[in-house]
């Protein structure tokens, strides 16, 4: 493309630029009708838009090997070479596809290109209009398309995109032209009749699945990236669906895109969508051109393809059988594509070298249309496009549209909450302050307390779920991940403290526990602390943990030793020295010790008088009569009056007999919430370290 002398600099943002393109939008087509980003035109400055050269995405020699372990007698290190030497070029209004066997490297070239290996461990270079392409630059102006389609189950194709335009879009556009630019990219997709339907999930009917997968291309696609990485597209899809699929993805290229995606074996018509291919066999590259070049080739290597045949069907099991049958594997075939290569290349074109830097280039390709995210000044791009704030609105949002549309969930749990709290209720009904009475308070304690943990555990599968949501969303910076911690901590409250009035109100009263209005108070907000311990607890190791089943068996597990190391079973006096620290670290212990400074912590009550002191032991059959002369003795011998209604023990040597001495009520509750707090930081950072997403 010839280059015309670039214009003079203006001073218009780029932010200032984006809503003049969604006005010019709006006034041409009006009603919200999709327009071609690439054809409006938008003044740049106070002079037409510098045209500068189609972007082109080039690597070269790039090549990457991971080390196998093989354990025969003693351990033996091998490197196994997933890509040797890979080299091509992809254009703007182009389709890149990568071909290939299972395992021969394709999804690897894919995450190569698309920064998802580490640098240190990928060798060779990539460069973008012929400049090392930064890592920071990559994740705003390019999106990365899984294989697997990871959506809310429970939001309308609308919402879903529209989420992800309030996450990917900047706020200097309004809700009106992000609500247009939705509206666009849900024709483009060709889900105008589905838009109000719910993705759907297992128990849920709801899209199919091409209509899906281009729901999970949408969403990444929103902010109208530069550079769009897809990883099998088409898997799983019928033909039809998997040809509309790769439709779209070519007039997204067409609008002015690099589209580069992986594909197993694609059909005749998908064929004649792509305009340029890599065949890989076992990491090496055995063909590297145009799909109309495929037959010439071949040809010339000696094995022609035959008429009225798939040529990439012909090509795959070639490639297939020379890597099963052939000595030499596919080595003959690499060769031969790299002669073929050398040949042609005195033909091709020699385009002259781009008179504008990368930045100035993407920000033309902004000026004409191009949505890249935060992009807020000429020369700066951010790595968010909205602040934090906007981000925990948006996430909570849509996390609260979501489970709205599943109340089973919650009422599952407050079913269970309110049935616990009824069978307690009942099983200790009313009890009286005699010493049988105590050590009854005391079980009912240990088990109440314990129980606002267990049913904490339902946050295991629900953070799974999203996990690798998140991840995706993250990788390229939809939003930060301090924001999604915010956000799922502040929509947890509201639905734990209906869980800690319920409970509360269920057996406070009905237990006959002491301190009346404040009493209860105080027990609420214990049950609402602990709630909140166990939340955090829960939600931290769901970041930790790869499956429900293994997750649930270390809750469970962790929250048995909890409790055992509480002071109920044994108290803090007795547990051996070298597992005092479990008692200090253990969550049930600060909630169990405020409620009992709660029920006890009164210096004018009484809980055992008199001949009360022989319950519970071999002389509480006697009469009262002999318990009453037991007494005398005892006065007789000790030299103080013991008489049937004496006090022999108060609240507080109740507490001193379970050891519990050293932390007010409320210091036990302010280190309940510090406890939550401290989970969440936790959580934040196994996000940070656990969701990198890149191979070492």
């Amino acid at each position: 493309m010839e280059l015309q002398k670039h214009p003079k600099k203006s001073n218009s943002t780029l932010a200032e630029l984006l809503m003049r393109v969604d006005d010019a939008h709006s006034d041409v087509s009006g009603n919200n009708t999709p327009v071609d980003n690439r054809v409006v035109d938008v003044g740049f400055g106070s002079t037409s838009l510098p045209l500068s050269n189609p972007f082109v995405l080039s690597f070269t020699n790039l090549s990457y090997s991971v080390k196998v372990r093989k354990k025969w007698g003693k351990k033996v290190e091998n490197s196994k070479v997933l890509l040797n030497n890979i080299s091509g070029e992809a254009r703007e209004g182009e389709i890149m596809a990568v071909l290939g066997a299972s395992g021969s490297g394709k999804s690897t070239l894919i995450d190569a290109l698309a920064n998802r290996i580490s640098k240190e461990s990928l060798k060779g270079s990539i460069t973008l209009n012929g400049e090392t392409l930064e890592s920071k630059l990559l994740r705003v102006i390019s999106a990365y398309v899984m294989q697997d389609d990871l959506l809310f189950p429970m939001l309308t194709v609308e919402e879903t995109l529209m989420f992800s335009a309030e996450f990917r879009l900047p706020r200097s556009l309004s809700e009106k032209k992000k609500k247009a630019r939705v509206q666009a990219l849900i024709d483009q997709l060709g889900l105008r009749k589905a838009a109000q339907t719910v993705i759907g999930d297992e128990g849920h009917r709801g899209v199919s699945g091409g209509e899906r997968r281009r729901v999970s291309i949408g969403t990444d696609i929103i902010h109208d990236p530069i550079v769009l990485f897809l990883d099998e597209p088409t898997s799983g899809l019928d033909s039809t669906s998997a040809f509309m699929v790769v439709k779209v993805l070519q007039r997204i290229a067409q609008s002015g895109s690099i589209v580069i995606m992986s594909i197993h074996q694609p059909s005749y018509r998908i064929m004649n969508l792509l305009d340029r291919l890599i065949f890989l066999s076992r990491g090496n590259t055995v063909y590297n051109g145009s799909p109309s070049s495929l037959p010439r080739f071949f040809a010339e290597f000696g094995h022609p393809i035959p008429e009225n045949e798939n040529k990439t069907e012909f090509a795959l099991d070639l490639i297939r059988e020379l890597e099963e049958n052939s000595h030499g594997g596919t080595k003959a075939l690499v060769e031969f594509n790299k002669h073929w290569q050398a040949r042609r290349k005195p033909r091709t074109i020699i385009t002259r070298k781009p008179n504008f830097s990368l930045k100035e280039a993407i920000i033309a390709s902004i000026s004409r249309g191009k949505l890249v995210s935060g992009a807020t000044n000429e020369s700066s791009f951010p790595d968010f496009a909205n602040p934090f704030w906007i981000e925990i609105i948006v996430i909570a949002k849509r996390s609260i549209t979501n489970s709205k549309r599943m109340p089973e969930l919650f009422a599952i749990r407050l079913g269970a909450v309110l049935i616990t709290g009824f069978i307690l209720a009942t099983m200790f009904w009313q009890l009286d302050d005699s010493p049988k009475g105590i050590q009854e308070r005391l079980g009912f304690f240990a088990f109440a307390m314990s129980t606002t943990f267990y049913t904490c555990a339902e946050a295991i599968p629900v953070f799974l779920q999203e996990k690798y949501i998140f991840m995706r969303e993250t990788a390229y910076n939809a939003y930060r991940r301090s924001s999604y911690v915010l956000a799922q901590s502040l929509i947890s409250i509201p639905s734990l403290i209906i869980l800690s009035i319920t409970f509360a109100g269920t057996t406070f009263f009905s237990v006959g526990l002491a301190g009346g209005s404040a009493g209860f108070f105080f027990f609420f907000l214990t049950i609402l602390a602990s709630f909140w311990a166990g939340s955090s607890f829960v939600t931290f190791l769901s970041g930790i943990v790869p499956h429900v089943m293994l997750g649930f068996t270390i809750v469970v597990a962790i929250l048995a030793y909890f409790l055992l190391f509480s002071g109920f079973f044994i108290s803090k006096n007795r547990i051996p020295l070298y597992w005092l620290w479990f008692h200090y670290i253990s969550l049930v212990k600060y909630p169990y010790e405020g409620v009992l400074r709660n029920e006890f912590d009164d210096p004018n009550k009484c809980f055992v008088r008199g001949v009360q002191m022989f319950d519970g032991s071999p002389l509480g059959t006697a009469s009262e009569v002999m318990k009453l002369k037991l007494l005398e003795s005892m006065s007789d011998v000790l030299g103080v009056n013991i008489s049937g209604s004496t006090c022999v023990t108060t609240g507080k040597d109740l507490l001193a007999q379970q050891g519990i001495s050293d932390i007010s009520k409320w210091d036990c509750l302010w280190i309940i919430v510090a406890w939550g707090f401290f989970f969440r930081v936790l959580f934040y950072f196994t996000l940070l370290l656990g969701s990198k997403n890149k191979r070492r």
